[in-house]
């Protein structure tokens, strides 16, 4: 860390935060005695060098011979750290596109190689770990690694160690060319397959299947018989895995990527550790989440978990049934026994909770009584805000949607649902945006809510929310229509939102399309206000020519609300037609955006004229992958939504030529 450091030009090399200026100092309190400092300093290093990855900048490739020397160090208080480091940029290395990857970075790993392999003789077995997961993720030719790693696996007893050894060595036999010693490692893996040990005939499978995806189907038995001995906690120590069963299971679920739910049927046998129980069934969800067809095999493994004895595996089956909702619908009556459970999962609710979520996604009416009295109790049990989550590879995250999310489909139950939300508007502001949504989407069943809209109506932070609801409910609430008038009239960025509402609830045309016209044609986001000024109908007909053009609009919501809007306004459905196709057809090849579902809703509200639309859209029902771009429950729901308006579109009413 001294001159030889010093005489890098570190300011002409670049990294996340820029110039590398910074780096000499951080490499130098990486190596200082200052425990809690060195740690700090290699944290910045890894923000400034790698962070999420995507590239491997100029300074990388500096930076790597000193990472190898100080993980060498064994005084060093960080080793660990740095390996994970040079791991992650290795990983990066291999896998970023090579334009990604600076030109000095294969020189440089080429030169520290051969120290980083002499690590693998380290006395202390973490280490050894280390270096077999950066080895199993490098680039280099097996031919060059191959060698210390069989010398390694001959000597180590360490079986943590022995397991990153397996993966190390199979990532290794597949990097060509291999050598001399390929055959001899493809051999030995493969004789792991028998191994007494359950976790090294898994860790085998891990190391084979990558270049031979026939093995883990071969080999299910071997894979469910490791995953489930309790043994499979080795894994905890291993540094390229670092997890017990919940990771095991959903990694080793990559290698059964297809429909078959056998893998998945295996985990959901009936295991004494709860932790097993709970991991199948994410698995499990997992699965669901992008296949249709396995869910009559699962089904009743999934029930089954209804009565389990520990709260969490009853809550995660109980979310489970409330994703499949109307298929999982003969379990209803189990389902309710559960309306009283008060067993939690983490911060993520009650088992009841979950069980109220079911009933309502299955259609049954026990789920309004319970949600009565969250609407007017203490506690709610649902979020007032929606939340996603990103894919979790093949891991199902159970969670609740939100309070509006779970309403919006309840339309039928209106009658006794909106006075307990009338009760929730008088008493709580932060609910009041998405339980208008409710109202909302309710339309004119949701009449019994005025008086508390009207009350809202005067209120600086909750009026748009209440014009929203009573453009919603519609002429019922022409109470409203002076209020509303007058809010446009003053001006400001709602005043289009209180011209359309005042003439949804009655009044005229006039100032909502004065308004909205400019918005909708004009305006930056006009998706909003397309999807406005499609509800004046005839009256937008002079944005015609303007509506037009924004059809073909790269943005899909623009094309899709402007494609509506010119049919509302003029009828074309000659240029509407084409432009609604022209964004669903990525269903037909599983691929799906929230646009499409107002695609589809829109080309069910045209009628006869969309004929053409119905021969083409017919072919994306019978895909057996989920229509959605999410993960968790709204992977489901945003699937069953968006057939029901194919099928929709599909009705006797669609499929004559238009006359």
């Amino acid at each position: 860390m001294g001159e030889e450091l010093d005489a890098i030009d570190w300011a002409a090399l670049r990294h996340n935060h820029g110039s590398a200026r910074d780096v000499p100092g951080l490499l130098r309190r990486c190596a200082g005695p200052d425990r809690q400092d060195a740690a700090e300093a290699v944290g910045r290093l890894d923000a400034a060098v790698f962070h999420q990855g995507g590239w491997i900048c100029s300074a990388a490739p500096a930076v790597l011979p000193y990472l190898v020397e100080l993980a060498a160090r064994p005084e060093s208080p960080i080793r660990l750290d740095v390996l994970e480091l040079l791991t992650n940029l290795c990983d990066t290395a291999a896998l970023v596109a090579e334009e990604r990857v600076d030109r000095a970075w294969g020189p440089a790993w080429e030169r520290a190689l051969p120290e980083l392999l002499r690590l693998l003789a380290d006395p202390d077995p973490a280490i050894r770990r280390a270096v077999a997961d950066a080895l199993g993720r490098c680039a280099s030719p097996g031919e060059l690694t191959l060698p210390a790693l069989l010398t390694c696996w001959d000597a180590e007893q360490d079986p943590g160690t022995r397991l990153d050894l397996v993966l190390a060595l199979g990532h290794a036999a597949g990097q060509q060319p291999t050598g001399h010693r390929g055959a001899e490692t493809l051999a030995l893996l493969h004789g792991l397959l028998d191994d007494p040990e359950p976790q090294l005939r898994l860790a085998a499978v891990h190391a084979l299947a990558p270049t031979d995806p026939g093995l883990a189907p071969r080999h299910l038995d071997v894979v469910l018989e490791a995953l489930r001995d309790p043994s499979v906690e080795l894994w905890r120590q291993t540094s390229a895995a670092g997890c017990g069963v919940f990771g095991m299971q959903s990694w080793t679920a990559d290698f059964y990527p297809g429909p078959s739910p056998s893998y998945a049927l295996g985990l959901l046998a009936d295991h004494p550790d709860p932790e097993q129980r709970a991991s199948a069934l994410s698995v499990a969800g997992a699965l669901l989440s992008h296949r249709r067809s396995p869910t009559p095999l699962l089904l009743p493994d999934i029930a089954a978990r209804l009565a389990d004895p520990v709260p969490e595996v009853r809550y995660r089956a109980t979310e489970l049934l409330a994703c499949l909702g109307p298929a999982a619908a003969d379990h209803r009556d189990a389902v309710a026994e559960l309306l009283d459970d008060p067993g939690t999962f983490r911060s993520y609710g009650t088992v009841a909770d979950a069980a109220v979520w079911a009933l309502a996604r299955m259609g049954d009416p026990r789920c309004v009584p319970a949600l009565v009295d969250r609407l007017t109790g203490p506690r709610l049990g649902f979020d007032s805000s929606s939340s996603r989550h990103s894919r979790l590879g093949n891991s199902h995250w159970p969670h609740l949607p939100a309070l509006h999310e779970l309403l919006i489909p309840l339309r039928e139950h209106a009658e006794e649902l909106v006075p307990a939300i009338g009760v929730r508007l008088r008493a709580d502001h932060p609910l009041v945006r998405s339980l208008c949504e409710v109202l909302a989407a309710w339309g004119p069943v949701a009449e019994a809510a005025l008086r508390d809209l009207l009350a809202l109506l005067d209120g600086e932070s909750t009026w748009t929310h209440a014009a929203t609801a009573l453009a919603g409910i519609g002429p019922a609430g022409n109470a409203a229509h002076d209020a509303l008038r007058s809010r446009a009239a003053a001006g400001g960025r709602d005043a289009a939102l209180a011209a359309w509402s005042a003439y949804r609830v009655g009044g005229e045309p006039g100032p909502a399309l004065a308004l909205l016209g400019p918005a909708a044609t004009e305006g930056r986001f006009p998706a909003p206000a397309l999807r406005r000024l499609a509800d004046l109908g005839p009256y937008a007909a002079p944005y015609a020519d303007r509506l037009r053009e924004l059809t073909a609009d790269p943005d899909h919501w623009t094309s899709v609300e402007a494609a509506h809007a010119l049919w509302s306004a003029t009828g074309d459905a000659d240029t509407t037609v084409p432009a609604l196709l022209a964004v669903c057809r990525p269903l037909l090849q599983g691929s799906y955006l929230p646009a499409m579902l107002a695609a589809v809703r829109h080309l069910a509200r045209i009628g006869p004229a969309a004929h053409p639309a119905v021969t083409v859209l017919a072919e994306a029902l019978p895909r057996d992958e989920r229509l959605t771009t999410s993960t968790g429950w709204p992977a489901f729901v945003e699937d069953d939504t968006v057939r029901a308006a194919i099928t929709d579109l599909l009705a006797p009413a669609h499929r004559g030529p238009a006359h």
